[in-house]
């Protein structure tokens, strides 16, 4: 930093001063002090340029889903590193995993714990808490995200709902267009 240049600079003047009547003690404690104030100084300009600042950019990803003709967004998500077709619920709580795919992405629901009352269309069910590691659609990920699974023949297919967009630094619905953005 400059203001420990500074510092170097005025205490190498003044060991220069008390010193200088013993030149051969006073170069080589001068020279080292300024060589120190010098690295210190090129070190901090150097990093500067490599320091992230709050102007710059962050990089998002981002992608577009399109309404089918009944006006659902439908797409193939990663969960738990297994790609799994998903209609994306905004009014659906969590991501709701039917027990086929449940299975398919490692979850074993057979020993999961049936005992969280939802609604369905079909009425209340118990489904099985769950944490699903990684859901990603495209390039749009989101760690950790809150799920359920239901019971087998519960549910045909999978629900991408809030528990994953509320996590996402926005998403939107214009023109038939659904825009994911983590």
């Amino acid at each position: 930093m400059i203001w420990i240049a500074s510092f170097a600079l005025v205490a190498a003047m003044l060991i220069a001063m008390r010193l200088t009547s013993r030149p051969g003690i006073a170069a080589p404690i001068l020279a080292m002090i300024a060589i120190a104030a010098g690295i210190e100084t090129y070190t901090d300009s150097a990093v500067i340029g490599l320091r992230p600042s709050l102007d710059a950019p962050m990089i998002f990803s981002a992608t577009e889903l399109k309404a089918d003709p009944n006006g659902h967004y439908f797409a193939e998500a990663d969960i738990n590193g297994t790609s799994v077709a998903v209609m994306v619920d905004t009014g659906a709580t969590g991501v709701a995993l039917s027990y086929e795919d449940a299975e398919k992405v490692g979850l074993h629901p057979h020993g999961l714990d049936f005992d969280t009352p939802i609604a369905t269309a079909n009425g209340v069910v118990k489904a099985a808490r769950v944490q699903l590691r990684r859901v990603e659609v495209d390039n749009v990920r989101v760690r950790d995200v809150e799920g359920l699974v239901l019971p087998d023949g519960a549910m045909r297919g999978s629900l991408l709902g809030m528990s994953f967009l509320s996590r996402l630094s926005s998403f939107k619905i214009e023109n038939g267009v659904l825009y994911l953005r983590d």
